[in-house]
């Protein structure tokens, strides 16, 4: 069962998770020297992503990753990666390592190669923040979704395409594995709707149905933090 942490309001919650993330990586820069963060994509946050660049710890030692992308070039203002850009990887932060999530081709699988070889080169993760939709995804693991079964099981694969339904193009995602072998997980969620979501989530049910439940019960510390 993961910790829920609630919070008087969104911008408190933002300063919180932003010191709490910072506070793990420095952590881990000091016992290994290194650390990697992966983070959502999505304007939720956002606020998040430019409070944790001004933190004052060893950036030019943290490597950052996204847990999912749309296959889409930074030149759109659908790319996750345009949006950490402009949020995370600026201030202090700017020293950061972006570990990609997109190369140009014509498909996903075209490049799936050597975009995994440089998130396993970063692996394992030692925070791992998400967030969650009202359907109960996370990262582009999204219910009955075509792969979804091939992401959630044990396969070996730390990358995987995922069509998402009724989007415009292709997604890439790290697997629920990846994100489960994770040190700390934060669950990052606002308003009312996904904290109903969330609480349908932990009512015991497949994965399938509702994605989050492979990270709410990972063998390591989950924590959700929460505002209406």
């Amino acid at each position: 069962m993961p910790d829920f942490l609630q919070f008087p309001d969104r911008e408190i919650l933002m300063e919180n998770i932003a010191e709490d993330v910072a506070d793990l990586l420095a952590e881990s820069l000091e016992s290994k020297g290194k650390a990697t963060l992966a983070v959502p994509g999505g304007t939720t946050p956002a606020p998040f992503l430019r409070l944790l660049s001004q933190e004052d710890i060893d950036w030019q030692n943290v490597r950052v990753m996204l847990t999912d992308e749309r296959f889409v070039p930074e030149t759109s203002e659908r790319s996750n990666t345009r949006l950490l850009r402009e949020t995370l990887l600026q201030n202090k932060a700017a020293a950061a390592t972006l570990v990609p999530m997109f190369k140009p081709a014509d498909r996903p699988e075209d490049i799936l190669a050597d975009l995994e070889a440089g998130i396993r080169a970063a692996l394992p993760l030692d925070v791992c923040v998400l967030g969650m939709g009202a359907d109960k995804h996370t990262a582009s693991l999204f219910p009955q979704a075509d792969r979804l079964p091939e992401a959630l099981d044990d396969t070996g694969a730390v990358l995987l395409p995922m069509p998402a339904p009724d989007a415009p193009e292709p997604r890439l995602t790290l697997t629920a594995p990846v994100l489960r072998a994770s040190a700390h997980i934060k669950v990052l969620i606002t308003g009312t709707d996904k904290k109903a979501a969330l609480e349908e989530a932990l009512i015991a049910g497949p994965a399938t149905e509702s994605p989050i439940r492979a990270i709410l019960d990972a063998p390591t510390e989950v924590e959700v933090y929460y505002a209406d």
